[in-house]
């Protein structure tokens, strides 16, 4: 039962993605004009490893709070990568039944608050201490529907909004951090697979990338990866939207503009794992994902 929920779930937040992001909805459009199908490859999340007291106990905002969800609709962790320079961490997990039930990959990362100068942990700190979780309730368990619209819950700002100034001052040192006070766990990004697109109108990575780019959709100037490592990736760039935070001098909620979330294509190719032996490549490239998480960075 709880792959349907991760079905289910996934659609509501591909509903508020695509809204949010016109580019995702352009390019399912041109591939469905096309006579292709649309498939996802991963969706990514973001986090903040960093400890907060709470009603119901200390609770870790990183990674360890975002996988027992993904851990109750049935994924695993199968990879992990890390970014020291950037102070980022990542995991990245499949449904065991993922082929079976066309079921995405998750690719969640969380920012190593620890590391960052002591002023932009303080603000952080300050920005997320009222932290507020929508635990799910026993009555719900027994139906589908009401899980995940209670999950559905989860992936919004779970803390007010951040004041300007802390904003600004975080995204100094790291853009990433900026991103979650403003965005909480709102999706980062969906990835279009390439692979499962079904139609020679666009048969590569290439040639969507160029056609989306020929449409109007600003694209990240290269493609990350190559056929011998396994994956080839790239972007779109962030769309920018109005966001709330809160006014210094007032404490009066104001909107500025701050980049949301890109989409991403991703193509998968045969690698020779074993002597005689080929598979699809199915995790993630740390150099790739570097890059990408550079696509959120204000301009």
């Amino acid at each position: 039962m709880n792959y349907q929920i991760a079905r289910q779930l996934w659609h509501i937040l591909w509903q508020e993605y695509s809204t949010r992001v016109n580019y995702a909805r352009t390019y399912e459009e041109m591939i469905t004009a096309a006579g292709g199908t649309i498939a996802n490859d991963h969706i990514a999340f973001r986090s903040l490893r960093l400890d907060v007291d709470t009603p119901q106990g200390k609770v870790n905002l990183g990674i360890k709070y975002l996988e027992a969800i993904v851990k109750f609709l049935g994924y695993e962790a199968a990879g992990e990568y890390s970014f020291p320079q950037t102070h980022l961490y990542a995991r990245h997990y499949r449904h065991p039944q993922q082929e079976e039930f066309d079921l995405p990959k998750l690719f969640i990362s969380e920012l190593l608050v620890e590391e960052l100068p002591t002023r932009i942990k303080e603000l952080i700190y300050q920005t997320v201490i009222e932290f507020t979780s929508p635990l799910l309730r026993k009555e719900d368990l027994t139906h589908a529907e009401n899980i995940v619209l209670q999950l559905q819950q989860i992936f919004t700002r779970p803390w007010q909004p951040p004041r300007r100034s802390v904003v600004e001052e975080v995204n100094q040192v790291s853009q990433y951090g900026a991103w979650v006070l403003i965005h909480g766990y709102a999706v980062n990004h969906f990835t279009g697979y390439i692979n499962r697109q079904n139609t020679p109108t666009y048969p590569d990575i290439d040639t969507t990338a160029r056609s989306l780019a020929q449409l109007g959709v600003p694209m990240k100037a290269e493609i990350e990866g190559n056929v011998t490592v396994g994956l080839r990736q790239t972007a779109t760039q962030a769309v920018k939207e109005m966001v709330t935070v809160l006014d210094d001098a007032t404490g009066a909620e104001i909107q500025i503009p701050w980049t949301y979330a890109y989409y991403e294509l991703a193509q998968r190719y045969l690698l020779e794992m074993q002597p005689g032996k080929q598979l699809l490549f199915d995790a993630f490239l740390g150099k790739n994902a570097k890059e990408l998480f550079e696509m959120t960075r204000l301009s």
